[in-house]
C-alpha cells in the first residue's frame, strides 16, 4: 500500500476549489447568524453557555477516541480555570488536561502555531495516561505508527504514519504550512478549506504516540477561530462523535491520495452542520431562561429537581422522553406524588405529555425554535430601519 504521504507531490493536496466555493460562504453567513444569536443571551447566562459549549467539545473529543470522561469534573475544573468560582474540589488528571487544552485553546485561539504549543497541548490532553513512552514530544519509538484492527496476526492496516525519524522534519514542515496559510498572510487559505486541510494533514503525520485525534481536531478549531477573530465555540467534536463511523471512514479513504476533495466537501459539511447544532444550543439556553423566568416560582422542590435533569441533558434531551419511573429514580418520590407532580407540571405548562398508562412520556416545553427565529429577525429588521 502506497500511503498520502509516501506520494511524490506530498504535500501538495489538491482538490476542486469550486465544490467548495458555496460551502465556504455559507460559514461565514452562519458565523455571523451564532455570534448575533449569542449576543441574545442574558450576560448572566453566557458564562454558563460558554462552559457548557466547551464541556461538550471536551467530553465528545476525549469520547471519539474511546474515553468517557466526567461532565461535572470537567466543567468544574473550567470554572476554576476561567476564574468563574473559587471552588477547590479535586479534579482527576485526565478531566484537568482536556480542560486545559480547550481553555488554552480558547483563549491563545489567534497565537502562531509552534512546536512549543503542540508539546504543551499533547501534555495536557495525556495528563494521568500511563504506558505512554513519551509524553510532550514527538514519538520515538522504531516501530511502525499503524492504525489497526482485527484480531492478532490478522490485523487490517487502517493507515501507518511516516517512520517517527522523519517526524521533526514533517512537524516543521507542518507549523510553516498552518501558519503560512492563516488569514492575512501571503498563502491564506479559505477558512473550511484551511481547517479541512489542517486536520488531515496533521492526521496523516500522526506526530504523537497518542492524542493526535483530539489534537488534530483541536487545530482544526483553531484555525476557524482564527479567520473569525474569535472563539468559534462550535459543537465540531460533538458533531464529528455523532457521525464517528462516517468520520474514521472519510479519513481512510483520504490517506491514500493528495486529492482531498471529496475529504473536504465532507469536512466542510460537518462543520456547517456543527454551527447549527451550535445555533440549536444558544437557542435552548435562550428557551431554558425564558421557562424558568415564566416558572421558577412556581415549582416545588421536587420539580425544581427534575426539571433541572432534563435541562442537563441539552438539546437531545432525554431518549424517549421522561417517565414517571424516571421522576421517582430523581426525586425519590412516591408513585402517587409522581403522578400528582408531573400532570401539575403539564397544566403549568412546563411538560407536554405523550401516549397512555405505561408508554405516557413527558418532555419540556420549551419554546419552539421558529419562535425565537421570527423574534430575533424581526428585532433585527427595527434595528436596520
Amino acid at each position: 500500500m502506497i500511503w498520502n504521504w509516501q506520494q511524490p507531490d506530498w504535500p501538495e493536496f489538491r482538490h476542486d476549489k469550486a465544490a467548495l466555493a458555496s460551502l465556504e460562504e455559507t460559514f461565514l453567513l452562519r458565523a455571523g447568524e451564532l455570534f448575533g444569536a449569542f449576543r441574545h443571551v442574558s450576560p448572566d447566562d453566557r458564562d454558563t453557555l460558554r462552559i457548557e459549549l466547551i464541556s461538550d467539545e471536551a467530553l465528545k473529543t476525549s469520547e471519539i477516541e474511546g474515553e468517557i470522561l466526567n461532565r461535572d469534573s470537567v466543567q468544574s475544573s473550567l470554572r476554576q480555570q476561567m476564574g468563574l468560582n473559587a471552588e477547590t474540589r479535586r479534579v482527576p488528571p485526565e478531566e484537568r488536561g482536556i480542560a486545559e487544552m480547550m481553555v488554552t485553546l480558547y483563549r491563545s485561539y489567534d497565537n502562531r502555531l509552534t512546536h512549543k504549543s503542540l508539546f504543551n497541548w499533547h501534555k495536557m490532553v495525556m495528563a494521568g495516561h500511563r504506558g505512554i513512552e513519551v509524553i510532550g514530544a514527538y514519538r520515538k519509538h522504531a516501530d511502525p505508527m499503524q492504525v489497526n484492527s482485527g484480531p492478532v496476526g490478522r490485523e487490517k492496516v487502517h493507515f501507518e504514519a511516516p517512520p517517527s525519524n522523519q517526524v521533526r522534519a514533517e512537524m516543521d514542515a507542518f507549523v510553516k504550512w498552518f501558519n503560512g496559510s492563516a488569514p492575512d498572510e501571503k498563502g491564506a487559505l479559505p477558512t473550511l478549506t484551511r481547517a479541512g486541510i489542517g486536520h488531515l494533514y496533521f492526521e496523516s503525520i500522526h506526530p504523537f504516540e497518542d492524542g493526535n485525534g483530539r489534537i488534530g481536531r483541536a487545530l482544526s478549531e483553531k484555525a476557524l477561530a482564527q479567520k473569525l477573530g474569535q472563539p468559534s465555540l462550535i459543537m465540531l467534536a460533538y458533531t464529528i462523535e455523532r457521525g464517528r463511523k462516517t468520520y474514521y471512514d472519510m479519513l481512510e479513504r483520504s490517506n491514500k491520495d493528495n486529492e482531498i476533495t471529496d475529504w473536504l466537501v465532507y469536512f466542510a459539511e460537518t462543520v456547517l452542520e456543527a454551527q447549527g447544532n451550535t445555533l440549536k444550543r444558544i437557542e435552548f439556553q435562550i428557551a431554558k431562561a425564558r421557562f424558568y423566568d415564566r416558572l421558577r416560582v412556581k415549582l416545588n422542590p421536587r420539580q425544581e429537581k427534575a426539571i433541572a435533569r432534563m435541562f442537563r441533558e441539552g438539546i437531545d434531551g432525554f431518549k424517549r422522553g421522561l417517565s414517571a419511573e424516571n421522576y421517582i429514580s430523581i426525586t425519590g418520590a412516591s408513585r402517587a406524588t409522581a403522578t400528582r407532580d408531573l400532570q401539575d407540571l403539564v397544566e403549568k405548562g412546563a411538560l407536554t405529555r405523550t401516549g397512555q398508562r405505561r408508554h405516557t412520556r413527558y418532555w419540556l416545553n420549551t419554546e419552539q425554535r421558529e419562535t425565537y427565529v421570527s423574534e430575533r429577525r424581526i428585532a433585527t429588521d427595527q434595528a436596520a430601519t
